[in-house]
């Protein structure tokens, strides 16, 4: 009895052997140019970054960066946490060293690999001490446009005096923090799909329809890709908008930094369609305007009517 068991032990531990091998088979491509994919038209997915999930040739080599340290405060990036269950998280040291002042820490602008992002980070720290606390990017909407690897985080922080927001900010530093080297940074460039609308293409900006879809929070959605570049900050906003005819204004404004590329979104809500009695979107106008934010008496990047058929 106690052989036939032993046997039949032997055998199961052979098997699992087996499915374990047979589960996992070698990527190959993985070292094999002839059976990769063509990444030409989009760096920030080669394979040296293995973009599309694992990434075994790329282990996080950074070792800490202090981002900015003057007399009155102090920041430093202390680790990377990818798998943070709130998102892609840096581990940060704040320091406020005025005797008598509470200072905002705050990150005004983000990128991610060349595409503009907003973090969830605002920590607020009082005269005299210290603090820990993260930066974290919610990995769905990059993720969703292809970008899951990290090569290059770009953060402007701002620090200023919560309770006078009229007073110089004490610090405004913009870092590149890159997790795998400098080396390794890759800068993103959107593959052209069959179904994009290009509304601009000019020296300045791009803006391209990417889709439509039935949003459950934020109603009616038009997915947008914003591309920036010129040397200035500008902003993308409409006016004079309808929906089949009925005049109403979406949601939607947005500002993209110097040379970055966004994806964003204009929507209308259930209650707006529903007031003006639309239960199916047939056309959409408005007027877009793109300007740099920082010279309003300027000359408009972007200044004409569109007309969408979705």
């Amino acid at each position: 009895m106690k052989k036939l068991l032993t046997l039949i032990l032997a055998m199961l531990m052979l098997l699992s052997v087996a499915a374990c091998n047979a589960e996992t088979p070698p990527d190959r491509t993985k070292n094999n140019p002839s059976q990769s994919q063509d990444y030409t038209n989009n760096p920030s997915q080669s394979p040296d970054n293995d973009n599309n999930g694992g990434n075994e040739k790329n282990e996080i080599t950074f070792n800490g960066l202090v981002a900015v340290d003057n007399a009155e405060c102090t920041i430093k990036v202390t680790e990377i946490d990818p798998d943070n269950i709130w998102g892609y998280t840096l581990k940060i040291q704040l320091e406020n060293k005025s005797a008598n002042k509470t200072y905002m820490f705050s990150v005004q602008n983000a990128a991610i690999n060349g595409v503009q992002c907003n973090p969830l980070f605002a920590s607020e720290v009082a005269a005299g001490k210290k603090s820990n606390d993260e930066i974290h990017f919610t990995k769905r909407e990059l993720e969703e446009n292809g970008i899951k690897d990290y090569t290059d985080i770009e953060l402007t922080f701002r620090v200023y005096d919560s309770n006078d927001w009229l007073a110089d900010d004490v610090a405004k530093e913009t870092v590149h923090i890159y997790p795998y080297g400098e080396d390794k940074a890759t800068n993103f460039v959107r593959t052209p799909q069959p179904t994009d609308n290009v509304i601009v293409d000019n020296e300045y900006v791009t803006v391209i329809v990417t889709g439509y879809k039935d949003d459950d929070i934020w109603g009616y959605t038009v997915k947008l890709f914003l591309l920036n570049k010129t040397d200035k900050t500008v902003m993308f906003s409409v006016n004079n908008a309808s929906v089949n005819g009925y005049m109403a204004d979406p949601l939607f404004a947005k500002s993209v930094s110097s040379k970055k590329c966004a994806f964003t979104s204009m929507s209308w809500s259930d209650k707006t369609l529903k007031d003006n009695g639309i239960t199916s979107v047939n056309e959409i106008e408005f007027n877009l305007r793109v300007y740099d934010i920082g010279d309003w008496l300027g000359d408009d990047f972007v200044n004409q009517s569109v007309t969408l058929k979705p």
